[in-house]
């Protein structure tokens, strides 16, 4: 669904970023150190919107999330914003590490915003084919359970 609402806005005329957050991560470490990164994170803060895929996906430490915040409130006001995430905003303090950060990400995402919780079947799961043919029903409920 991100990706969608992401090639309609450049259809639409507006630059759009896409990145996964452990590549974001990585781009705000080293965003001092080398020019690409750097350019990156420039590219990132001009465009209209800003896609982060797999927010929640894996915990950061307080220095990343201090700079994960940094970013959002550069784009604060003046970005649009989708995030995915595979977790509910109270459990972001856990894989954020800090409480005060996480409070202060959440209220800068939060405003103004639309939330939209997405629940039943993975659409991955539920249309992902083998080499066999299509997956079977029985098959995708062992894997459901193995998650």
């Amino acid at each position: 669904m991100a990706t969608g609402l992401g090639i309609e806005a450049v259809r639409r005329g507006y630059k759009v970023h896409f990145t996964g957050m452990e590549e974001l991560v990585g781009l705000l470490k080293t965003q001092e150190i080398t020019r690409s990164s750097r350019a990156r994170i420039k590219r990132l803060t001009t465009s209209d919107l800003v896609i982060i895929d797999d927010l929640m996906f894996m915990a950061i430490d307080r220095q990343e999330a201090n700079l994960f915040f940094q970013l959002i409130n550069k784009l604060y006001g003046q970005t649009s914003l989708i995030i995915t995430f595979n977790k509910g905003p109270e459990e972001w303090g856990e894989i954020l590490g800090d409480p005060a950060i996480t409070t202060a990400i959440l209220d800068r995402i939060l405003h103004k915003s639309e939330v939209l919780a997405l629940t039943g079947d993975s659409y991955r799961l539920k249309h992902r084919q083998t080499i066999f043919g299509p997956l079977q029903p029985d098959i995708i409920k062992t894997l459901k359970s193995d998650l």
